[in-house]
């Protein structure tokens, strides 16, 4: 799909998943990733942000849209490792339930961070671990500034965990001391800290 329309904003996800930006709730994705383009950037970074049901015994499956509840803190972020050193403006993030069950997470499957808004170009590649074979895809900002990030509220990781048969058994409830209701505002993210608007005011 990359090679056929190059030039084009695309952005991928998967079943149960749900993309907020900032000021989502009053602003189109074309006006976002216009202001983004205008700050020659051809990539976004989105954190995915683990969703789960309140309840586990009355949503077995751990979704629930009425009940959705994420993690208000446990998120952190390390450099990611090149050939001769940490790669420039590239972390690796981790937090949610990934980090919360890591015992029932592969290692190469524990981030959270993913360039799911992206302007194809001839040649570009994604690779297994959602990052690109063009570096500068792959960074956080620009070097002069803090750019817009968004984020990905997704309940795939607590379904898994709670379908999994090496998981599902040990897990009784997603619920904890951090644990707050998902408001499904691009507000609460931002307060958060778990999204972040840049210079886009």
């Amino acid at each position: 799909m990359i090679e056929a329309v190059p030039g084009l904003w695309l952005y991928y996800c998967y079943n149960a998943e749900y993309l907020f930006y900032p000021f989502s709730d009053t602003r189109t994705v074309g006006e976002m990733l216009a202001f983004h383009a205008e700050e020659r950037r051809r990539a976004m970074l989105t954190y995915v942000i683990d969703l789960y049901a309140e309840n586990l015994q009355a949503h077995p499956n751990a979704v629930s849209i009425d009940t959705a509840h994420l993690d208000r803190s446990g998120y952190y972020a390390k450099a990611r490792a090149g050939d001769s050193g940490p790669k420039d403006r590239q972390l690796d993030f981790h937090g949610g339930l990934r980090w919360r069950f890591e015992e029932h997470v592969p290692p190469d499957r524990r981030k959270i961070d993913r360039i799911a808004l992206f302007r194809a170009e001839k040649g570009l590649r994604l690779r297994d671990d959602h990052t690109f074979n063009e570096e500068e895809y792959n960074t956080y900002s620009c070097p002069w500034h803090h750019n817009l990030t968004a984020a990905i509220c997704s309940f795939r990781t607590a379904k898994a965990l709670r379908t999994n048969a090496g998981s599902k058994h040990d897990i009784h409830s997603f619920h904890w001391r951090n644990a707050e209701p998902f408001e499904w505002t691009p507000q609460q993210l931002m307060v958060l800290g778990l999204m972040d608007p840049g210079q886009w005011f």
